[in-house]
């Protein structure tokens, strides 16, 4: 084994202080027997120690991580550790034995934290405390009675220490002794002192023995208090979930269930259609002028919507607070300029017949939590899954399913107003979420350089292309233009952790839209994504967070919030809530639904500071005309829950075709091996690209490494369909198209692919 540079480098870097939380340095990691140790620096934190080629490489590239909570630590010799955890084992040799032994006390130190903090967690003991005053009492009794036990003990010891120091000199001064008559005296006073020395003996051990009894009783009966807690603690979360599974049938057999809504003629209208405008649930018999309002809280606002005749007086009065003062040339029927919701434009051209089903999904069981629970803190792309808990789609199908809304981008392209196209954007950006309410399953991970085409210029007339630029971190840029006047391009980099009881997924990068006859630019990020429930109990999935779309020619913005779902909350579940502000601030649009189901907008007409809320703040309230939708959700296709619960468009999007690149996602074998029902060969195929997907990243990191030996300048892998430049308008360097695949289409030329299944 060779030692490259080992008296370059240095340890001494690591700081702060092994006992702290966090401790960096130097060390050599060995790799393989040609190159032998390589420096790497290390960085131990939260139980967990990563490794990097350099300390630039700390804010973009880890190269491995290991749990020191399942890690065994050994010392191999003066300056060698190693690491073992769930097969993986970390050969590590520091530059000076004063190093080794900093490192190891500070991994074991991490360890013992890890290890505790691992205990804590599974016993959610932080969340325990005592019940009730009586409880509480007792407790400070015995512990009292304890500490009283221990000072008898203390007190017992002086003694002891006191008598038999007195008992020692009294035997020295004996064997001194040359005369009979003092030699009485002294034997006299030693079997004082021993007299003494006994029965302090015995006292010292009467104490420790009611100290054994009373710890021992006490010990009994907060071990069965505890055990009597835990079993509480079981059975009120068996409870919840039997609640939680009410309460979702409940939800599911009221949406299921038929609107009851009167099915009697219209009352004769007497002042502008006042009985129409009245709520379908409502019977009143308050007069013609009576104000009604349904009402809509959300955390930061209060909005209200006015009935007819009321926003006919207030537009007499001109109290229309939100339009500037400028002229009212909305109605009641409808809130979008009639060139929003214009569909002459379309072609109705005959689409081509699309697959609307997939093989069942077989019913396989697995054991989850022997897989999950050493993945505990790790990368979610780099933990080793069998298909068992995939999707028969890839990550860059799942990014190609936010189009399943295009037509909204196609409204919004001929809107002339840009705050109405402002919430068609963002009713574009909510409706993203919807196919991912009941899909919990994993996508596969692309492999670097996988491509994912769908070209849909017939039905819908836009083409759209992802490619894998990145593996490590992953990341994927995605491009789509459309002949309907607007282009959309992104790149998406998945950052995902594992927490024991749950998985949360966060998109990093943002979305940028452009409209081609108006050159608006809006750019947006996603949320959180949760999936619950990942060891015991139903998978389920929240999103979580907020989304600022800016409109960075007319400076609009949007501010949506996803309110996280809450067992407690009076809120609807999947709770959307957004408003639209010009570029002064002033807000023209409340947003309102639901990711999973529908959004409506409505138009402001007036706004007020209102009362203060539960925090102290004070909220505004919005007066809008009444809500119009937006956006609704198509239904399910049918036996969908056995399909991994695919919408329309998931259905097609592994549907062969001739012609696509050599890289697309439809020629993954191990992904056609899932959907056709044959997993066992699907795992088999998996492993197999993994590890070849691993052979050729080493290769390209050894090829790499010798261009620095030599003094050459390596350039890395190269994306074959999209290059990095800076955006003009965010300043952001990212992924973008940089043209070519649709013409190598059309020539049926594919010999610049990379060979990759």
């Amino acid at each position: 084994m060779s030692e490259q540079g080992k008296g370059s480098a240095s340890a001494s870097a690591a700081a702060p202080a092994p006992g702290s939380d966090t401790y960096k340095g130097w060390l050599f990691k060995w790799t393989n027997y040609l190159k032998g140790y390589q420096r790497r620096w290390f960085v131990l934190s939260n139980g967990l120690l990563s490794y990097y080629r350099t300390q630039a490489e700390m804010a973009h590239t880890c190269r491995g991580t290991i749990n020191l909570a399942t890690a065994h630590i050994d010392t191999e010799d003066a300056c060698n550790i190693v690491l073992s955890s769930g097969g993986r084992t970390y050969h590590l040799k520091a530059s000076t034995e004063v190093e080794r032994q900093r490192w190891v006390t500070a991994l074991e130190l991490a360890k013992a934290k890890a290890i505790r903090m691992m205990n804590d967690q599974s016993d959610d003991s932080g969340d325990e405390e005592p019940t009730s005053q009586s409880d509480r009492s007792e407790i400070q009794g015995t512990l009292k009675i304890l500490v009283s036990k221990l000072d008898d003990l203390s007190t017992c010891n002086d003694l002891i220490a006191k008598h038999g120091a007195a008992l020692q000199r009294s035997l020295s001064e004996l064997e001194g002794l040359k005369v009979p008559v003092e030699g009485g005296e002294k034997i006299k006073a030693v079997n004082e002192r021993a007299t003494l020395f006994r029965i302090t003996s015995n006292a010292m051990i009467n104490a420790c023995g009611d100290f054994l009894d009373l710890a021992e009783t006490h010990s009994r009966r907060w071990q069965r208090a505890l055990q009597y807690e835990r079993e509480q603690r079981a059975h009120l979360e068996e409870t919840i979930e039997q609640l939680a599974k009410q309460h979702n049938s409940l939800e599911r057999a009221w949406r299921a269930a038929p609107t009851l809504v009167s099915t009697s003629p219209s009352a004769p209208t007497t002042k502008k259609g006042r009985s129409e405008r009245l709520h379908k649930e409502e019977v009143s018999d308050e007069d013609e002028d009576t104000e009604f309002f349904d009402a809509m809280e959300d955390p930061a606002f209060i909005t209200v919507t006015a009935t007819e005749n009321t926003q006919h007086r207030r537009s007499q009065s001109n109290l229309s607070g939100a339009s500037g003062g400028q002229p009212n040339d909305w109605n009641q029927d409808d809130h979008m300029s009639p060139s929003c919701n214009d569909v002459s434009g379309k072609e109705l051209q005959p689409r081509r017949q699309r697959r609307t089903h997939v093989p069942d999904k077989p019913n396989y069981s697995l054991n989850l939590w022997s897989i999950m629970k050493n993945c505990i803190g790790k990368e979610l792309s780099k933990i080793p899954m069998p298909v068992n808990f995939n999707e028969p789609l890839s990550m860059l199908q799942r990014l190609t399913e936010d189009l399943e809304y295009h037509e909204l981008l196609d409204r919004a392209a001929r809107c002339d107003s840009s705050l109405e196209q402002m919430c068609l954007v963002a009713a574009f950006s909510i409706s993203s979420y919807s196919t991912t309410v009941h899909r919990t399953a994993k996508p596969f991970n692309p492999l670097l350089g996988e491509t994912y085409e769908l070209d849909r210029r017939q039905e819908f007339g836009y083409l759209s292309l992802c490619e894998q630029v990145s593996h490590h971190p992953p990341a994927a840029a995605h491009h789509v233009i459309s002949q309907r006047g607007w282009t959309l391009w992104q790149e998406i980099t998945i950052a995902s952790k594992f927490r024991g009881k749950y998985l949360s997924i966060m998109p990093l990068g943002a979305i940028h839209l452009q409209f081609h006859s108006s050159g608006n630019q809006y750019v947006w990020r996603k949320v959180t994504s949760t999936v619950h429930n990942i060891i015991v109990g139903k998978l389920w999935i929240d999103q979580s967070g907020d989304i600022e779309i800016v409109n960075h020619r007319t400076k609009e913005t949007c501010q949506l919030k996803f309110s996280p779902y809450s067992y407690f909350s009076r809120d609807v579940p999947r709770k959307v809530t957004g408003v639209v502000s010009d570029s002064g601030g002033q807000a023209h649009y409340i947003l309102s639904g639901t990711w999973d189901d529908k959004i409506e907008s409505a138009k402001i007409v007036q706004s007020s500071r209102g009362g203060s809320g539960s925090e102290g703040k004070q909220k505004t309230v919005y007066q809008t005309l009444s809500p119009k939708p937006l956006w609704k959700k198509y239904p399910l296709p049918e036996n969908a829950e056995n399909m991994y619960y695919f919408s329309a468009l998931a259905l097609t999007l592994n549907e062969q075709e001739d012609g696509v690149g050599l890289t697309d996602s439809r020629l993954r074998p191990d992904q056609t091996l899932m959907e056709e029902g044959r997993w066992d060969e699907a795992n088999a195929e998996k492993q197999r690209l993994e590890e070849q997907q691993r052979a050729v990243r080493r290769r390209r990191e050894a090829e790499a490494s010798d261009a620095v030996d030599e003094g050459k300048e390596y350039e890395g892998y190269q994306p074959l369909w999209f290059h990095q430049r800076r955006d003009s308008v965010t300043g952001e360097t990212n992924f973008v198209y940089k043209g070519g695949y649709w013409e190598a289409k059309e020539r049926k030329d594919w010999s610049m692919c990379p060979h990759i299944f």
